[in-house]
């Protein structure tokens, strides 16, 4: 249902770096144990927790004691008319009198007790769904953490792709260099048709640089994302030119793991508009929406039970003692209890109670438009992500064929340069076509991955989400 609160805990040390090799769910575990994100979320559950005790302490009786104990050195004396003791006395006459004793003790409990309060039985439902708010919230973050993540990922395989391709070409030139050097020197070529792949390996080289840094800047994209300090060095898993998006086989080993996570939610080619019932109760910013709302409806209730009255009872229990000369202490005590029921009606307060039940009210019909806004936001983002899947499966067979008849071509221009009846030119053209298809392919496999992944975050069903035990240090 949403993510229990016990975990992966946060990573610390390289135990997932043993091999200098990160897996799509590694990377996924790393960035949900990692993300600050995630962790503040997580945070806001623990507070959620504390804010229900809260809540409860204010049904449970409240008890408290206390004690004193007071030393008159002096003797306080207040002054009266002396009349009262002789009755034949001046009336203006006043004699001091001496009040208390040397020693003063006093100590006892006092209990008080909720009776009837409307706002504190509405707390307790309202902090339960203030912590299904927080729950909600933390699964739609981690939700957001693993699509960033796993985008982040194949953006670094898509990135070492292309430099492999680029290096592939460097050496396809080079190969080529030599080999028409060689024939230069046996007559069969030119000169020209040697420069000619002088010039084209001097304009790869910048493109295998700008690779290069492109693959850094990939992987430090991912790092971010994981929540991992710049200076950890891994290599990620995966081939994207061995991945088939139409297979239900991963093909390659390495790729078993993307594919797996790629099946966890699947997704079927289809021309129609995709229902969004089957979707609307899975989507996190839904479900916090939801949340909310019902939170909102317990804030109306608690407003409006400030037109009740306040029922309190407290009881008192106290012992007092007075002693001249050197203390006993309470060798000389009384005791006296009390039991009281107070009952407070507000009558009038200004109109301020009406205007905090309409302004809650507001807040409601706010959040209903809330709601409305995301439903259609997220009818946009399905149909969307499904457009770019349905997009990759029509082009996959294509891309495929496209690469297999490059690379044919590629070998026939080879042979036929080598037999004498080609040039140069033409295998020149057939690497571009090869290098050209690669990149083509390697590209849309990336974009039916990151597609996918938005279309799982769009529709809910963001693999591990529902089964990921989680908990904060």
């Amino acid at each position: 249902m949403l993510l229990q609160s016990t975990a992966f805990g946060q990573v610390k040390g390289d135990s997932l770096f043993a091999d200098a090799e990160l897996t799509l769910e590694d990377a996924i575990k790393v960035a949900v144990a990692n993300n600050p994100q995630v962790n503040r979320a997580l945070l806001s559950v623990k507070d959620a927790d504390e804010l229900v005790d809260i809540a409860y302490s204010e049904v449970y009786p409240n008890i408290s004691s206390s004690m004193s104990y007071t030393r008159n050195f002096e003797v306080p004396v207040n002054f009266i008319p002396a009349i009262i003791f002789d009755q034949n006395a001046d009336p203006d006459e006043l004699v001091p009198v001496a009040f208390g004793t040397d020693n003063n003790w006093q100590g006892g409990f006092t209990v008080t007790q909720n009776i009837f309060r409307g706002e504190v039985f509405v707390g307790l439902s309202t902090s339960e769904i203030f912590k299904t708010v927080q729950q909600e919230n933390l699964r739609a973050t981690t939700q957001q953490i693993i699509t960033q993540a796993r985008v982040a990922y194949y953006q670094v395989l898509v990135a070492k792709e292309q430099l492999r391709l680029q290096e592939a070409q460097i050496r396809r030139i080079e190969q080529n260099l030599k080999e028409n050097r060689a024939r230069q020197q046996a007559g069969l070529v030119d000169e020209y048709a040697v420069l000619q792949l002088e010039v084209q390996l001097s304009n790869q080289r910048p493109q295998l640089i700008e690779a290069q840094y492109a693959v850094d800047e990939a992987y430090r994209g991912l790092k971010v994302a994981l929540g991992l300090p710049l200076q950890v060095d891994f290599e990620v898993k995966g081939n994207l030119n061995a991945f088939d998006i139409v297979s239900e086989d991963a093909g390659a080993e390495e790729n078993a793991q993307i594919k797996r996570i790629d099946q966890m939610n699947p997704f079927i080619y289809q021309r129609e508009e995709e229902t969004m019932n089957s979707f609307m109760d899975e989507r996190g910013d839904l479900r916090i929406l939801d949340a909310r709302l019902n939170l909102n409806e317990k804030e109306i209730q608690a407003v409006k039970s400030r037109f009740l009255p306040t029922i309190t009872a407290s009881y008192n229990l106290q012992w007092s003692a007075a002693e001249p000369g050197s203390p006993t202490f309470f060798e000389n005590n009384t005791r006296f209890q009390t039991l009281g029921i107070n009952v407070s009606l507000p009558i009038f307060e200004g109109f301020k109670r009406m205007a905090d039940v309409q302004r809650a009210q507001i807040s409601r019909k706010d959040i209903e438009e809330q709601i409305r806004a995301a439903e259609l936001s997220a009818e946009n983002e399905v149909a969307s992500a499904a457009e770019e899947l349905n997009k990759s499966f029509e082009t996959a067979e294509a891309r495929k064929q496209a690469l297999e008849q490059a690379e044919e071509g590629y070998q026939r221009a080879l042979a036929r340069l080598e037999n004498g009846i080609g040039s140069q030119l033409e295998v020149t053209d057939a690497e571009v076509q090869v290098r050209q298809a690669e990149v083509n392919y390697a590209l849309m496999v990336f974009e039916y991955l990151s597609a996918k992944a938005q279309y799982d975050l769009a529709t809910g069903h963001v693999p591990f989400v529902d089964t990921m035990e989680m908990e904060v240090e």
